[in-house]
């Protein structure tokens, strides 16, 4: 049997309603049938006590008519059981001196039969006093009386109980079935009807899950599910339930819409002023490098213009950033195409390698190469990006890891692993988010000069890790364009004096999002890790 999680038989309070009412409703039944049954019981074994009395009554009084001495004959007594009107089973004894005589009972074949010497001690026990009593005698359950006649005897009378007890079993056993049967018939029409009653409650529940499910915190949301007309009637307490949900659905649509229309003017402006900057930018660049070639400067208008030149060129990148995530934004389309992760994987480094010698980089690959669908410039931003945010963010001397690995389930995994100071536990959560910027997110590098924790990655160090980082293609010696511009301006802190956009691990994630993937962090001091997983692919053929 499955267990509903959260459900425990033996706690009501976790029942399903319906379940509480049909046994609510089964319990009252039951008390009022036990009720009924404990009344008519009480009510049938007073009649027939009664009636059993009367007839006892009139019994006793014929044997002790009958049993008088004849006149004349003192001595001569005639046996109380011969009385006229007797019937079978009634018992009768004669008490003279303290002394049982002539007692006996009518058997069901109309013969006298005797009592033991037993029956004979409790009929000696009895008080005349003509009250009806019960006494348990050889011959069975009997209803006893004495009674002291004229003539001086003790008379006694009794009759049977076992066709009054016969007749309150029956009874019972009626009450019984009939009232088993009749509650299985209510039961089962109670639950019929419950269920049908709670149909609406069903379905007032059935679309506050599939609203629960909804992706709302992002994007265009079609909030269509709604409560049937149905159960949202205003004049029922269900209906008015279901006409509020209506009502706040209606409210919540209302709002994500709005939201989503203004989400989609920012994106429009950010993707039109990041296009329209770029030439302006283009520009600057142009003319300041023109300037450096025929003017002469004096050295501290030399150092200006170089400054204009590196923040111009700081804009630049941030400005391409932006119209980047503008354009994920849209979702538009990606240019899927077979792509080696683990080539990949040695050309960024090896980009890396050249603009910071100073660190330590090291590949963990497999013996066959791991290839994805995807975006090639895409997934090389997503490597360029986390590499430049450990490069910015750590000491020289900081070893950081690059792996590539197949995963149990198909799925590609690339690894960036460092062995820094960390990042911060309170910054760890916001990491991708736009310009998440925190200068506590990872400690100072120049503090982080004397850190030699060991680093564990997943993957294994294999003979394809002898493609050396050395030689990668040109990109390496020349620095290509998403090393030298993107990279520059990824990391989410800015502790160095390299600037920062704190837009490079947001991009990471809307790309990775992209295509289907995720990307997670961990950190700790010692050992900071970013995981990316995508879709498993074949190479193709």
């Amino acid at each position: 049997m499955t267990r509903v999680p959260g459900r425990d038989w033996r706690n009501p309070s976790t029942w399903h309603l319906r379940t509480r009412l049909v046994l609510v409703a089964m319990a009252l039944l039951v008390a009022i049938c036990g009720a009924i049954g404990l009344f008519s019981y009480a009510s049938m074994d007073l009649f027939l006590t009664r009636q059993l009395d009367d007839q006892l009554s009139n019994a006793s009084r014929r044997s002790s008519d009958f049993g008088r001495p004849a006149s004349g004959n003192p001595s001569g007594r005639p046996d109380p059981l011969e009385a006229r009107g007797q019937g079978v089973g009634t018992l009768n004894a004669r008490i003279e001196d303290g002394e049982v005589s002539r007692a006996g009972f009518l058997a069901g074949d109309a013969t006298r039969k005797s009592l033991s010497p037993d029956d004979n001690a409790v009929l000696l026990a009895l008080t005349p006093n003509g009250v009806p009593v019960d006494r348990t005698l050889s011959a069975g359950a009997y209803r006893l009386t004495a009674v002291r006649a004229p003539y001086g005897d003790v008379i006694v009378t009794g009759l049977p109980l076992a066709e009054k007890d016969s007749t309150l079993t029956s009874l019972i056993w009626t009450m019984v079935v009939v009232s088993a049967g009749g509650l299985v018939l209510i039961g089962l029409a109670g639950t019929a009807l419950i269920r049908r009653t709670m149909k609406p409650l069903e379905q007032l529940s059935e679309v506050a899950t599939q609203v629960s499910r909804l992706p709302l915190d992002a994007g265009e949301v079609a909030l269509g599910v709604r409560v049937p007309a149905s159960a949202a009637h205003r004049g029922t307490e269900v209906g008015s339930v279901g006409y509020a949900l209506n009502k706040m659905l209606d409210n919540v649509s209302s709002a994500l819409e709005a939201r989503q229309e203004s989400e989609m003017k920012v994106r429009q402006f950010v993707a039109d002023a990041s296009h329209e900057l770029r030439t302006p930018l283009t520009a600057i660049r142009g003319y300041t490098e023109l300037m450096r070639m025929t003017e002469h400067f004096t050295p501290d208008g030399a150092r200006s213009l170089a400054r204009v030149q590196s923040q111009s060129e700081r804009m630049t990148t941030l400005v391409e950033d932006l119209l980047l995530l503008a354009r994920l934004d849209e979702g538009q389309p990606l240019k899927i195409s077979d792509v080696d992760l683990t080539q990949l994987a040695i050309e960024t480094v090896s980009d890396e390698k050249v603009m910071a010698p100073d660190r330590i980089w090291q590949l963990e690959l497999p013996e066959e190469p791991v290839v994805v669908r995807g975006d090639a410039t895409q997934l090389h931003q997503v490597l360029a990006n986390l590499l430049s945010n450990a490069r910015k963010h750590t000491a020289p001397g900081t070893k950081v890891v690059t792996g590539v690995m197949r995963s149990a389930d198909g799925s590609a995994v690339v690894t960036v692993t460092d062995n820094g100071n960390g990042i911060a536990p309170e910054f760890v959560g916001k990491v991708f988010a736009r310009f998440a910027r925190a200068d506590a997110a990872r400690t100072n590098p120049a503090a982080n000069a004397a850190a030699n924790s060991t680093v564990v990655t997943a993957g294994a160090r294999s003979g394809a890790a002898a493609r050396s980082v050395s030689g990668a293609d040109s990109r390496a010696a020349s620095g290509s364009p998403a090393a030298s511009s993107r990279g520059s301006g990824t990391a989410t802190a800015a502790p160095t004096s390299e600037g920062t956009s704190g837009l490079g691990l947001s991009i990471v994630q809307s790309i990775v999002d992209a295509h289907g993937g995720t990307v997670e962090v961990t950190s700790r001091p010692g050992r900071t890790e970013f995981a990316v997983r995508l879709p498993a692919a074949p190479p193709s053929a």
